[in-house]
């Protein structure tokens, strides 16, 4: 490694990954369509939902054979605006058993999708479940996920960053979403035909989803328990930035382009949380699994003030920033939800449950201090306490499945109680997956990031060019692991870490595709597998020059390993 790359490594700069570059897009608009889904399921309930450019009634059947001899319900919504989706919520239904609904629009479309419902605790059917996040409206029509429809998950997870507010698209070509109808649009993005492939309409249709949102549902790096006066984006309506008008506009159009239910916490006794959406979720799936859906925006504090660039390597800003951090007040998650989280988790230990997978938008791997303020390091006494729990009270098999960074990574994780403790290393793991299309991921972002800044040259950064995939995912890694080594962590995989796993395919990192994640449960044994699919990143450029070859790639595996239960 050379020096411009050894400094590279030491100032962190490769761990600005939270960054998204803005592009203007000139792929074609997109084509409205009828799509369905489902989601939010608990073992007897599940809501349907639906969006057609056609206004008028929608039917929806359902049965449990995907013939529909014997429908067991109808129930039906009126569309009245063709901006907005409608949903419908079936309940007393049989835990743990497949079912089939149709939903027939007032132009006579008619669509078939399929989910089958968490099983009762006790049981172990196994399961298999799908996670991703992070997508830009303007790189649709996101062959990275065109596989998910064949896997016969048991459901699917969106994410985070949903929808790229703040990036230009084809159908909202404005620097950013400020209205209704703009986030309305950005969704509809999504789930509309562009270049003859709508892949997250047949995704959504082929598995129940759940669904959270990191920033860019709303705004990049926004912090939703701050006052409005610290962000000049939001307005000066109410005490907090999750009561102005603008995030309120970005979770109305979250929540009905999501098969979820409309839920609120009620008096919490904390007025960053009473009465406001609560996106939190827990789920158990028989004793396999249990999930835990988190808003890391809504209700966290506001972020700290970075450590400027020129002081990154200055022993007392980097004190004094953890500092800051390590004070007990600070929260990402807000109480009432922490609170919550700490709950489920004792009761899903309690109840036997083997795995617990805790799906937090932002990495809670330490990274460095460079734009810490926006991940949980710039909220460390919470993140200790969080860790600390887990550990004290032998919550076993925990899995953090994250977001935001645009890659594929995996790692063990540490934690210290102060800022001058001694790292203490846990029994849990976190994976970093995604995105599904974000240009450039987290690969090209690093090393053109290195240029501007003058760490590498116009030559080196023309050698990692020319690399093959695996050589620049190696060139990245050693950058990564020679910031975890100044913090006396563990380098990234699970190697030497205590958690018995074990690499079948490729890599614990993955920088230069679009993917998702697959997670599998063995209903006798219990080992997890994971299997990152992906391919190949493309730029805009790609994509506009030759979207029938985009369109049609094929996601292949480009990472597997699995770990057995303790």
């Amino acid at each position: 490694m050379n020096n411009r790359i050894g400094r590279f490594a030491l100032t962190v700069i490769l761990l600005s990954i939270s960054i998204g570059v803005t592009r203007v897009f000139a792929a074609p608009a997109s084509t409205p369509v009828f799509s369905i889904a489902s989601g939010d399921a608990t073992q007897t309930s599940i809501i349907l939902w639906a969006h057609s450019p056609n206004v008028g009634d929608v039917t929806f059947e359902y049965a449990t054979g995907s013939d529909f001899t014997t429908i067991l319900g109808v129930l039906k919504a009126s569309i009245t605006d063709a901006a907005v989706p409608v949903k419908v919520e079936l309940s007393q239904l049989t835990p743990g058993t497949r079912y089939y609904y149709r939903v027939t629009d007032s132009a006579g479309q008619q669509k078939v999708g399929t989910f089958r419902l968490p099983a009762e605790k006790g049981t172990h059917p196994g399961l298999r479940f799908g996670v991703s996040g992070d997508w830009q409206q303007g790189l649709a029509p996101f062959p990275a996920i065109s596989n998910v429809s064949s896997r016969q998950l048991d459901f699917f997870i969106l994410h985070g960053d949903t929808i790229y507010a703040d990036v230009p698209s084809p159908d909202v070509a404005v620097p950013r979403a400020t209205t209704l109808a703009q986030y309305r649009a950005k969704h509809n993005e999504n789930v509309a035909s562009r270049y003859g492939l709508s892949a997250w309409i047949a995704a959504r249709a082929s598995t129940q989803v759940y669904a959270t949102i990191d920033d860019h549902e709303v705004a990049n790096d926004f912090a939703g328990g701050s006052a409005p006066s610290t962000d000049t984006r939001f307005d000066a309506n109410g005490k907090y930035i999750n009561e102005t008008n603008l995030y309120k506009a970005g979770l109305q159009a979250f929540r009905e382009y999501m098969p979820i239910r409309d839920e609120k916490y009620g008096d919490t006794g904390d007025p960053r949380t009473a009465g406001k959406p609560r996106l939190y979720r827990f789920r158990t799936f028989g004793s396999d699994a249990a999930i835990f859906v988190l808003d890391e925006r809504s209700f966290r504090d506001t972020e700290l003030a970075p450590v400027p660039f020129d002081k990154l390597t200055d022993p007392a800003s980097v004190k004094a920033f953890l500092a800051a951090a390590y004070s007990p007040e600070r929260t990402m998650l807000g109480k009432a939800q922490f609170d919550q989280l700490k709950a489920d988790l004792l009761a899903a230990q309690q109840d036997g449950i083997t795995w617990k997978f805790i799906l937090n938008p932002e990495p809670i791997q330490n990274l460095g201090v460079l734009n810490a303020g926006d991940r949980y390091e710039g909220y460390a006494a919470e993140r200790a306490a969080l860790l600390d729990f887990i550990e004290s009270s032998q919550i076993k098999n925990v899995v953090f499945i994250s977001a935001d960074f645009h890659l594929m990574m995996v790692n063990n994780l540490f934690y210290q109680k102060s800022v001058d403790a001694k790292p203490i290393r846990t029994d849990t793991w976190e994976i970093i997956t995604g995105p599904v299309a974000v240009d450039p991921p987290f690969g090209p972002s690093i090393i053109d990031l290195a240029l501007r800044t003058k760490l590498i040259t116009e030559a080196e950064k023309n050698v990692y060019e020319m690399l093959p995939m695996i050589g620049k995912d190696a060139l990245v890694r050693k950058l990564v692991d020679a910031q975890l080594s100044l913090y006396h962590y563990d380098p990234i995989g699970l190697e030497n870490s205590g958690i018995d796993a074990r690499l079948i395919k490729g890599s614990y990192i993955a920088t230069q595709v679009y993917g998702w994640t697959e997670f599998e449960i063995d209903a006798k044994t219990q080992t997890l597998t994971v299997t990152t699919y992906g391919i190949p990143w493309y730029s805009k450029a790609k994509l506009d020059a030759d979207p029938d070859k985009i369109a049609t790639s094929t996601p292949a595996i480009v990472s597997q390993f699995n770990v057995k239960a303790r």
